[in-house]
Formats: C-alpha cells, sequence, structure tokens
C-alpha cells in the first residue's frame, strides 16, 4: 500500500525499539518506527486525501503505526456521527493501550449530550480497549463543567483482571480527586474500588502535582 511505504519513509528503528519497551502487548517486528509528532502531521494532510477513506475501512491493519494513524485520523473528523460510526469499527482491533489512549476526537466536545451515552455502552464492553477507551473519554470530558456525581459510578462499576482496564480506572478516580475531590473522595473512604484498583488510586494520587500536601497524608492512610 501507498500509505505503508510514505510511513516507511518516516521510519525510525531507534524509536521503534523504545516504542516496543512501552507497548510489550505488541511484537517487536509491527513496530514501524514514526515519531507521534510526525505521525500527527502526517494525519492532518492525510487526512484531505481521498485514499484516507479507504484506509480506514481496510482493517484490520497490520502495523502498529498503521493503527496509531487511523487513531489520528479519527481524531481529526469533524462530522459526530462518522466519527462514532469510525471508533465503533475501529475498537475492535485495537490491541494496546497506545492506541486506544491517542484516540481523541475534537468534534465530542461539541456533543457532550450524544457523547456520554456512547461512553455508557463502551466502559460496559467486554473489550479491554473499548472499555478503557470509554473511561478515558469520562475523564477527558467528564470531570470538569459537565461533571456529575452518577458518572464516578460508571468506572467504579467495573470489576475486572484486566491490567490495562484497572489501570484506567486507578488513572480516572486519581485525576477525579484531583478535580472533584468531596464527590470523589468518599469512593475511597468507604473501599468502593477492587483492593489493587484502590491502591494504585492513591499511589497515583499522592504523585500528582494537583493533590495537596494534606490531601497526600490523608489518602495515605486510607491504603488497603
Amino acid at each position: 500500500m501507498e500509505i505503508r511505504k510514505r510511513l516507511f519513509e518516516l521510519q525510525d528503528k531507534a524509536y521503534a525499539d523504545f516504542q516496543y519497551t512501552l507497548t510489550p502487548t505488541v511484537p517487536r517486528k509491527l513496530f514501524i518506527g514514526v515519531r507521534v509528532p510526525e505521525l500527527r502531521k502526517f494525519a492532518k494532510i492525510y487526512s484531505r486525501e481521498k485514499e484516507a477513506t479507504a484506509f480506514m475501512q481496510t482493517l484490520p491493519h497490520h502495523y502498529y503505526d498503521e493503527n496509531m494513524l487511523h487513531g489520528l485520523l479519527i481524531s481529526e473528523m469533524k462530522d459526530y456521527g462518522e466519527c462514532v460510526a469510525a471508533v465503533d469499527a475501529f475498537l475492535p482491533h485495537v490491541d494496546n493501550w497506545a492506541v486506544c489512549d491517542l484516540m481523541s476526537p475534537k468534534v465530542f466536545k461539541k456533543h457532550r449530550q450524544e457523547l456520554i451515552l456512547k461512553i455508557r455502552e463502551w466502559i460496559a464492553s467486554n473489550h479491554v480497549y473499548t472499555c478503557r477507551f470509554g473511561m478515558k473519554m469520562l475523564m477527558s470530558h467528564f470531570l470538569d463543567a459537565d461533571f456529575k456525581k452518577e458518572y464516578l459510578e460508571l468506572p467504579a462499576g467495573v470489576h475486572s483482571d484486566e491490567y490495562y482496564v484497572n489501570m484506567m480506572i486507578a488513572w480516572y478516580f486519581a485525576t477525579a480527586l484531583a478535580k472533584q475531590w468531596e464527590a470523589t473522595i468518599p469512593y475511597i473512604v468507604n473501599k468502593r474500588l477492587d483492593i489493587w484498583v484502590h491502591n494504585k488510586t492513591i499511589q497515583k494520587a499522592r504523585e500528582s502535582k494537583r493533590i495537596t500536601d494534606a490531601q497526600k497524608e490523608y489518602l495515605k492512610g486510607l491504603k488497603k
């Protein structure tokens, strides 16, 4: 494919080695080694080409970098309905945290009412990275002005043996403690989360610069 040839033209083998150390669930041979800033530039240009549509309809991709590009192309989409459809088509093929977390569709900011319904659906999924993506979107879009206490129940209700799901729950609640302390701290005090997630949430919150020293000391005493 022409797109693959263009990605190999941007290859940095040392970077591919580095990316592999961060994403061990993907075999080393599937990393081309395109740096993310270069991928972002390429995605902005490529999104305007007709070939981009054909590329996004050709799933699954072979290389990690192709999946990263796909996620960035989705993030550039301007029509909400088309973007959600593209996300739903792509998520079953996502097999690592990096591709999952890279996707951040700009159009979602203008469609919060519809988005929360999709987030509920994604979080309820048994697919690791669909569930993780849903929680990432909840964290990104609903911990500030559009926050509601009831939204905390969505990640709190997830009980999983999957590392990348549990890490996302901990990341979500650590961020929620920084942004919505009063609403979130009861989940820690009342030990609503699974033991590993509970302790990881406290760890991540205590590492955060957005949590006060007094809050960090209080959290220290809440470890299971």
